[in-house]
């Protein structure tokens, strides 16, 4: 099948074609219909294989009957509204807008926290039919009356799960409040909890059900493979495997901010070139590190599970969960930014004992046991190296075996120093029974009566209170 034989317009077709894509993925098969016929979809599908245009391709064809190249904020009103949980995100699926609706004369913007609201309010003022938001942002907008949402025909809830996940819900419900009652409802995600599906009764009116996938599973073009190690050794650990395999493009997650700071700095210190986003730092700082991984400019990317979601970085071949999510869902979409499109990934995970209740939960999710990785030589020596009770500061030499040894241990040791020839050193000192010390008196110097100085004394204490 090509796309052609999905009946989308000739504008877009063109677009397709620039990208270099010819067949549509499962899930753009079987969305791209749904949408075009007017009906409420919900679709479930492997992270990486083309979400985002199944939504995006069929909902520009059915907008395209709006496009205009006038001037007059009038003429372009909003008219489809797709909400996402996180910037990175959002930006994606704007470019994604941008990318395909480029022969359409449809605008399109994007608003999200983190960065400057004037420059959106003039854009949104401008006029846009296409507006790409997060739950947050967008209030803030509806709340100074910048942006008005009643023609509304298309609405899409992109990672829905996640929303959830975050709090977004309230959010969600007050965003929907001002909504258009009829219009077209999308829900896509890489996952479906019970809760999300419940919502989808909801928000959606006898929606079409797609899963290109069994729920929750992820890409089987991933192999993953599991360090078993002690959590002193995962930051040595990730970097020998780093450097002995010459890893480049490494995405590599933290459950904390602090902890993605922490490794990002050991990993810059070890002379890999390292970059970390997380949400104390700014938009700003966090588009430039990620455009940096992309360039090549750094090997390691990094983050916390704010990049789990979104990022779409093309034929990224490793991703490292340093730390287990504490969700097993969350693994599905953090390993699910390497092997998209059907390119071949690696998902590695350090597991310490910790953790192992982790790794049964996502085993479980899964339905698969997670291969453990043998210990190599780095393994070993870490296995064998003594145990100080804390991490050696780096570039000390390891101490010799015997100086772990008690004071009694060593003495009785045949490495022990051999006695000295030389009885002065040898025997203990005795002292003899006639020598009395003799005590001079140092000399007064003649200096003359002394001066009298005035000085303040404490009253003597009492005789029975001296005794206590």
């Amino acid at each position: 099948m090509s796309f052609s034989d999905l009946g989308l317009a000739p504008e877009l077709l063109q677009a397709i074609a620039d990208q270099g894509y010819t067949e549509p993925t499962p899930v753009q098969a079987k969305a791209i219909p749904a949408i075009l016929q007017g009906q409420d979809v919900m679709a479930a599908a492997q992270t990486g294989t083309g979400k985002t245009a199944g939504f995006t391709l069929p909902m520009l064809q059915r907008l395209m009957e709006f496009a205009s190249t006038s001037v007059s904020p009038a003429r372009h009103p909003v008219r489809a509204l797709i909400l996402t949980p996180t910037r990175e995100l959002a930006a994606q699926v704007q470019d994604s807008v941008k990318t395909y609706g480029k022969h359409i004369a449809l605008r399109s913007a994007v608003v999200y926290g983190g960065v400057h609201i004037d420059p959106q309010i003039a854009e949104l003022r401008a006029g846009v039919e296409i507006l790409v938001a997060t739950p947050g942002r967008l209030l803030d907008h509806l709340g100074q009356k910048t942006v008005n949402l009643s023609q509304v025909q298309f609405l899409v809830l992109d990672e829905a799960d996640r929303m959830l996940d975050m709090g977004f819900l309230p959010d969600i419900k007050r965003i929907l409040s001002m909504l258009p009652a009829k219009r077209q409802s999308l829900m896509f995600s890489a996952t479906y909890s019970d809760d999300i599906r419940g919502l989808a009764k909801q928000l959606l009116t006898n929606p079409v059900s797609i899963e290109v996938a069994r729920r929750n599973s992820a890409t089987e073009t991933v192999t993953h493979l599991v360090y078993k190690v002690e959590a002193a050794a995962k930051r040595d650990l990730l970097t020998h495997l780093i450097k002995s395999r010459d890893m480049r493009q490494v995405l590599v997650f933290c459950n904390t901010k602090i902890g993605a700071n922490r490794l990002a700095y050991k990993l810059d210190k070890d002379g890999i070139g390292t970059a970390a986003i997380h949400s104390d730092r700014t938009q700003g700082e966090r588009m430039q590190a990620l455009a940096e991984f992309k360039e090549g400019k750094t090997k390691v990317l990094v983050a916390t599970d704010i990049a789990a979601r979104g990022l779409d970085i093309e034929q990224l071949p490793f991703v490292v969960n340093f730390d287990l999510p504490g969700s097993p869902e969350d693994y599905v979409h953090r390993i699910g930014r390497t092997g998209r499109a059907g390119m071949t990934g690696e998902a590695i995970s350090l597991v310490t004992d910790e953790e192992k209740d982790d790794l049964a939960a996502i085993e479980k999710l899964l339905k698969i046991k997670l291969p453990i990785q043998q210990p190599g030589q780095f393994e070993r020596e870490r296995a064998s190296a003594p145990r100080s009770g804390g991490r050696r500061p780096e570039g000390r030499p390891e101490p010799r075996r015997d100086e772990h040894r008690r004071p009694e241990h060593r003495a009785s040791s045949p490495r022990s120093t051999p006695a000295s020839a030389d009885p002065l050193f040898s025997r203990p000192y005795t002292p003899s029974s006639d020598a009395t010390p003799t005590v001079v008196p140092p000399s007064t110097p003649g200096r003359g009566p002394k001066k009298q100085v005035a000085a303040l004394f404490l009253p003597k204490a009492p005789a029975e209170k001296q005794d206590a």
